[in-house]
């Protein structure tokens, strides 16, 4: 019988009263589309997968999910195919925001999480209205405020990771950021392994680097943003972060998905410096076909509204495995318009050398920024030649000029090409 109370059609309510979920859905022929999601919708609100004593028609239709539409890819009208293994949907549930407010937490247990076991599901997006982005900060400085702290109003910026991972001492690790930071990098963070050792110690290690940020100034008159790692458990976050503003650091790192969404919120709606997110555990949540969250959902609109001024994330370049389309999607969710929300700088990685400068910079624009680690550190000719390659690399993209043509002109361009191009 159909159930009036669990139903909306997509233009006939009131859509900021709703959060606003898309799932792709897998059913085996027979599992009826319409009764799946009226039992999701219930699921993730009132109720469960039977009537219960107390659940009135009235609370369901005040307080119960909706389903808002359910299609099927592709879309069978007249007759199934004999052979057919297997139907496809796209379902879109709304739920009451009053059920869940403005919390992380809440919102992710109650759109996906139940729901996450319930078979082949994933959820493709969140639609949050905009009194619930308006409880979120979002990211204090974004690319504009990056830009001002570094004074570079327009070209495309430059991130680096320092490589190798671990294994250094904070005077040896001081020596490779100089190196990163006098040959023009703009960005310089620590790799996601390295955040407080026996044998780097973490406030050490930034005032050695900052000490070296400041010579680096010296010769080049750029300043350099080090994004120090302060991943840890959670009852320490804040204070961490503090203790690395007073040693003098300019910037912040957490792997936020190990260290937890609402930790992350809560950091960056207290300290006032740029704090980088970055991606790993990632793959874990959006990288099952029929499970998890999309990759879009997890390194763009979710770090974006939870404060990330910054987030390194995959693209197909070698190291990583992402689909071009998708990076491409993600620098849409982290930079486009959202209310009141500052856009996030993306930091696409994995594998990059100057030969991908060009692309990337084509698809995202000059709102983005390099970002390498061993080919960097790996140049032939040392690291200071490695960080003019990618700015030489970049300067040539801005100037509209091919690579090989100015590597003609740029030595440190020219080998970081001849190396890395016969291996990729």
């Amino acid at each position: 019988m159909f159930n009036k109370s669990l139903h909306f059609l997509p233009d006939g309510f009131d859509r900021e009263d709703y959060i606003i979920s898309t799932f792709f859905i897998e059913l085996i022929p027979g599992e009826d589309i319409l009764k799946f999601s009226e039992i999701l919708a219930v699921d993730m609100s009132t109720g469960t997968w039977t009537a219960v004593e107390g659940e009135t028609e009235e609370m369901r239709e005040k307080y119960a999910g909706k389903v808002l539409s359910c299609h099927e890819i592709p879309n069978y009208e007249f007759e199934l195919p004999k052979d057919i293994g297997e139907r496809r949907y796209i379902a879109t549930i709304a739920i009451p925001f009053v059920n869940i407010g403005s919390q992380i937490p809440m919102i992710l247990t109650t759109i996906i999480g139940n729901t996450s076991v319930m078979g082949k599901i994933k959820l493709l997006d969140i639609e949050f209205p905009k009194k619930c982005l308006l409880d979120f900060k979002g990211p204090r400085f974004g690319i504009s405020g990056i830009r001002k702290l570094l004074n570079i109003p327009v070209r495309p910026l430059l991130n680096n990771m320092i490589k190798p991972c671990t294994g250094f001492t904070p005077e040896i690790g001081a020596n490779f950021f100089y190196k990163a930071a006098a040959g023009g990098v703009d960005i310089i963070k620590d790799d996601e392994l390295l955040s407080e050792t026996p044998y780097n110690n973490r406030v050490k290690r930034i005032k050695k680097y900052m000490e070296m940020e400041k010579t680096a100034y010296e010769t080049k008159g750029e300043h350099t943003l080090y994004c120090v790692n302060i991943t840890g458990e959670a009852d320490g976050l804040i204070s961490r972060a503090k203790d690395a503003i007073e040693a003098g650091a300019n910037a912040l790192m957490v792997n936020y998905l190990t260290q937890g969404l609402s930790s992350f919120r809560c950091l960056a709606d207290d300290i006032n410096v740029p704090i980088l997110a970055h991606l790993d555990f990632s793959g874990v949540w959006y990288a099952n076909p029929y499970g998890g969250l999309s990759s879009h959902l997890v390194l763009g609109k979710l770090a974006r509204i939870i404060g990330a001024d910054m987030i390194v994330y995959p693209m197909e370049s070698g190291k990583y495995r992402l689909l071009d389309e998708r990076y491409r999607q993600i620098a849409y969710d982290l930079t486009l318009p959202l209310y009141n929300i500052k856009p996030t700088l993306p930091i696409p990685a994995g594998g990059v050398y100057p030969r991908v400068v060009p692309k990337i910079i084509n698809d995202l624009g000059f709102d983005c920024a390099i970002s390498a680690g061993g080919a960097i550190h790996g140049h032939p000719m040392g690291a200071i030649a490695g960080a003019k390659a990618f700015r030489q690399a970049i300067d040539a993209v801005v100037a509209n000029i091919s690579l090989d043509e100015y590597a003609k002109e740029y030595e440190e361009l020219k080998v970081a090409l001849e190396k890395w191009d016969s291996a990729n």
